[in-house]
């Protein structure tokens, strides 16, 4: 349980009722301790001696010992349940604030399927096993430790003999103990799976059906679901063979303890009443190791889970701020690339020695193939990932020497797949700026051509769009997008082939807004645009071509008309006409 244990600094702010929880199982042990003494006594000194008056204020004894106990566990299930939830609580939270620190890079390793199940399934493994740290794993050693001193005190020859059964239940505890973790660990990883499976069958229903996938996307999530299945009933025949085991073992010693006590109480050594106490106490001390036993699968789970989630709390963020870095004041937004590489994770290049510079204002498109490196050099600018080699300077500032907070609240940004949540549309469109009025919110719809279909809509801005924004259209979700980046004013605009969903025409007309909405507002903005159609660059104050992770060429579009051969083919490829005065 070293995996559990390290978890548990999460009791902590509970420990108050978890010693509490911990008091009451005394208590309760205590009484069931007292029941087989007291049995012993009704045998001996009431039944045996014809003591009517013995029998009944025994038996009244043990109904009152039966009750305190009863009453003891219910109270201790109550603190240790609590304690158990609030230890939950505390740890789901940790897990996505956690998340929540993560860099690009660190979510690349960590699927969101991943996380949710480590968030839901192994929190909550580990949360049974804190419940039952208070309940039957605390209570069971001591009700071994309370039988062994009141069997050896009541016979000694039983109580020997029950050390010769403890060994061979160790031998199958550690014997189990063994094969039980990594197929619980395994169980877990195809749990994984099953969760990945599931969340893209049903974030991409549309898709699946409109390609009639139906059959293929059931078999994958059956395949799936096949190997769970094999995993839990391979770790099922595992505790099928210990608990029979542990049980026959534990009859073996009773059945030794009546024929010892048997012929002892016959030559005179032992009493009937000691006999039935001793008996009692052996199943005592041997019934709770089969209750420890038992718990082993879900020990062993846990720790398994404990793992998981210590990978996700133990990851530390890829992109980190400096030691000393310091805010971001009075941005202009003069953004320079000197000599940039970036690499994923030790792979091959995927931007090579790019230097640039961004003037405060100014609107430079990135035109470049599919896999020329196009996002990712954007995803730099607000250190979604570092540089590998060079630098980026914000106003002449490294980034990586500015706070994270001050860099990315200067920036935003909106991608070619656009997200949003389930809320109104003014929800998201003040994500950023959750205190932007309505008049700023519509505005910004104005310049990005979003207000048309809102105000079409009966509740306006308070309209609900469902999860992820799914009764919209591709192009109404890019269009609020680009919109709640608007809202928050930034010093940079990144559009990440943000237009990709709207026609040719809406474009230009957003383009126009954004130019409108900029001037009016006196707000310098300098506007990084990712594109794949050249009209969208076509006006651009300059236009950086990417080749295969490199800068081809840098200028205005009449520029690289006359001296960039990639500029010219992927002209010519999208209008079909070879421009004049282009390159040879």
């Amino acid at each position: 349980m070293s995996s559990v244990l390290r978890l548990y600094r999460f009791v902590r702010p509970y420990r108050g009722q978890a010693i509490v929880a911990l008091i009451l199982l005394l208590g309760m042990v205590a009484g069931d301790l007292l029941i087989p003494r007291l049995a012993q006594r009704v045998i001996d000194q009431g039944i045996v001696a014809g003591d009517l008056h013995v029998v009944v204020t025994t038996a009244l004894l043990m109904l009152g010992a039966a009750l305190v106990s009863a009453l003891f566990a219910v109270a201790n299930n109550i603190f240790s349940v609590r304690v158990g939830q609030y230890f939950a609580h505390d740890l789901r939270a940790a897990l996505v604030r956690k998340a929540q620190t993560f860099s690009f890079a660190n979510l690349d390793a960590l699927q969101t399927g991943n996380l949710i199940t480590r968030s839901t399934s192994d929190v909550n493994m580990v949360q049974l096993i804190v419940q039952m740290s208070l309940r039957i794993l605390t209570r069971a050693p001591i009700w071994i430790v309370g039988s062994v001193v009141l069997l050896v005190l009541t016979s000694p020859q039983l109580a020997l003999m029950m050390a010769g059964f403890v060994p061979i239940i160790l031998l199958f505890v550690i014997w189990f103990a063994r094969k039980a973790r990594p197929m619980f660990a395994w169980v877990q990883r195809k749990l994984d799976r099953l969760n990945t499976v599931l969340q893209e069958n049903l974030a991409g229903v549309r898709v699946v059906k409109a390609f009639v996938r139906e059959n293929r996307e059931v078999e994958r999530f059956d395949a799936a679901n096949v190997e769970l299945m094999e995993r839990n009933i391979a770790v099922m025949r595992l505790l099928a063979y210990l608990l029979p085991l542990m049980i026959f073992v534990l009859n073996l010693a009773v059945a030794g303890a009546v024929w010892i006590g048997g012929v002892t109480t016959l030559s005179g050594g032992m009493t009937v009443g000691e006999v039935v106490a001793s008996i009692n106490y052996l199943s005592f001390a041997l019934f709770p190791m089969m209750m420890l036993a038992g718990m082993l699968g879900p020990i062993s789970a846990a720790d398994a889970s404990a793992s998981r989630i210590l990978e996700v709390l133990d990851s530390e963020p890829r992109v980190v701020e400096r030691t000393g870095a310091r805010p971001l004041e009075h941005p202009a937004g003069r953004i320079a690339f000197e000599g940039v590489s970036f690499t994923y994770d030790g792979g091959n290049p995927v931007l090579q020695d790019v230097s640039f510079v961004a003037e405060p204002g100014e609107t430079v498109a990135i035109l470049g193939a599919t896999g020329s490196g196009k996002s990712t050099l954007i995803h730099l600018i607000p250190r979604f990932y570092d540089v590998t080699d060079g630098r980026i300077t914000f106003d002449g500032v490294d980034v990586r020497d500015l706070t994270l907070r001050s860099l990315r609240s200067s920036i935003a940004i909106a991608l070619q797949e656009s997200v949003l949540f389930g809320g109104t549309i003014r929800d998201n469109v003040a994500y950023g700026r959750p205190d932007a009025t309505d008049e700023e919110i519509l505005a910004a719809c104005e310049a990005a051509q979003a207000a048309q279909f809102v105000r079409s809509f009966p509740e306006g801005l308070d309209t609900a769009i469902g999860q992820r924004g799914v009764t919209l259209s591709g192009g109404q979700r890019q269009r609020l997008a680009i919109a709640r980046a608007l809202v928050a004013r930034p010093k940079v605009l990144i559009l990440d082939d943000s237009t990709s969903a709207v026609d040719i025409e809406t474009e230009v007309r957003l383009q126009d807004g954004l130019d409108r909405l900029i001037a009016e507002s006196s707000h310098v903005t300098t506007r990084f645009v990712v594109a794949q159609r050249i009209s969208t660059v076509l006006l651009a104050d300059k236009i950086l071509v990417l080749d295969q992770g490199r800068l081809a060429a840098v200028g205005t579009h009449a520029e690289l008309l006359e001296k960039s051969s990639i500029y010219h083919e992927i002209y010519r490829s999208q209008l079909g006409m070879a421009p004049k005065g282009a390159a040879e």
